[in-house]
């Protein structure tokens, strides 16, 4: 079983909408970009990404770029380096541990720079009284 550590290398962010001015309805686009998988030694991999958001209008733009150290046996290490050199995508595994990671540090960065989160946040209907009903019968 393959194990997976993320680790952030670098952040920039910037909010380009004017101080005090409200954030209109935006169009937020999300790319996760694996670079390439590079081998360190026969039970570890280097998988280096890029992770942008971007806003339209342009509201903030967002970059993170890191690398994931990917372990395992030497079997499943060479089938990850096998796929990658016939142009096929790493892992799920891979790419959700590197997508929870660099999610979760751009709702933090979203949250200093006052500009909504690249996830759409839970929506909470409001609570509607019901009608009391009455009997279509009385005795």
């Amino acid at each position: 079983m393959i194990n997976v550590r993320v680790f952030v290398k670098n952040i920039t962010a910037e909010n380009f909408w004017e101080i005090g001015k409200s954030i209109p309805h935006v169009q937020i686009s999300t790319n996760l970009n694996v670079v390439g998988i590079n081998k360190k030694s026969e039970e570890l991999l280097d998988v280096p990404f890029v992770f942008t958001i971007n806003y339209s209008p342009a509201v903030a733009q967002i970059s993170l770029k890191g690398t994931s150290m990917v372990t395992g046996s030497k079997e499943e290490l060479q089938q990850i380096l096998k796929e990658h050199k016939d142009k096929k995508p790493p892992p799920p595994q891979v790419m959700q541990a590197i997508s929870n990671t660099v999610f979760l540090e751009s709702v933090l960065v979203c949250k200093s720079l006052n500009i909504p989160p690249p996830i759409p946040l839970p929506k909470i209907a409001p609570v509607q009284k019901k009608k009391r009903v009455e009997p279509t019968y009385r005795a």
